[in-house]
């Protein structure tokens, strides 16, 4: 069971109310390119929002448990809220196109440490083109990073168009890589229209603060 999206004015997806039946967790996935920083936001939002909330996470990777490994190295939730999914496949496969293996590790993991508040479902890292199911998740944040150069939102793709939020992370290296932050900027609101992103540098204190509080308002209105 899966929450019904509608859209807004703008065209970009309305995250409804929770759905008839139990309560369930909200459902957030993240995507974005190796390396743009999927894994820190998921450790930084752990880190913000483990005191308030019940926290789980599902990590994806292709061939190994890294992600989840690295999650549980750093010690951002209690191990029995963490797992993982070794894809064995492209991993926009298996969080778009057949996500029972991630549908089952987050009913799994809501069965085993609920019940839940929030679950994260990270993708592996892949290329601008991928998007999670809406069976799979309430809502979808795709995480792209400016080592990459001030290039990569006007490029577009699924990921940068359509995620619910787009944030661009590493804001700490643009001098260093000659990246243009009003120019991502300008790129990213021309590709997205009304849609919202966010910058962020999670080697500040509180770097994730832009994402923490766009979750709040998903949870906000999930009753």
């Amino acid at each position: 069971m899966h929450r019904d999206h509608i859209a807004d004015e703008s065209g970009a997806p309305v995250v409804s109310a929770a759905p008839p039946g139990p309560r369930r967790a909200l459902r957030i996935g993240l995507g974005g390119p190796v390396g743009s920083g999927k894994t820190a936001t998921v450790a930084a939002l752990c880190r913000a929002l483990r005191a308030e909330l019940s926290l789980g996470v599902v990590t994806n990777d292709i061939y190994t448990t890294e992600d989840a490994e690295f999650l549980l190295r750093h010690a951002v939730l209690a191990p029995e809220r963490i797992t993982a999914v070794a894809t064995g496949c492209c991993p926009h496969t298996a969080i778009r196109d057949d996500i029972s293996a991630n549908l089952e590790a987050v009913e799994e993991l809501e069965a085993k440490a609920g019940p839940l508040d929030l679950v994260l479902v990270e993708s592996g890292g892949d290329n601008l083109t991928a998007t999670f199911s809406r069976g799979l998740v309430d809502a979808q944040i795709f995480v792209i990073d400016v080592a990459g150069g001030d290039k990569i939102p006007r490029k577009g793709g699924p990921g940068v168009t359509s995620a619910d939020l787009l944030v661009i992370n590493k804001t700490d290296l643009a001098e260093l890589v000659g990246a243009d932050l009003a120019v991502m900027a300008r790129d990213a609101t021309a590709q997205r229209g009304e849609r919202p992103f966010v910058f962020t540098s999670l080697a500040a204190p509180d770097g994730v603060a832009p994402v923490t509080a766009w979750v709040r308002e998903r949870l906000a209105g999930w009753g």
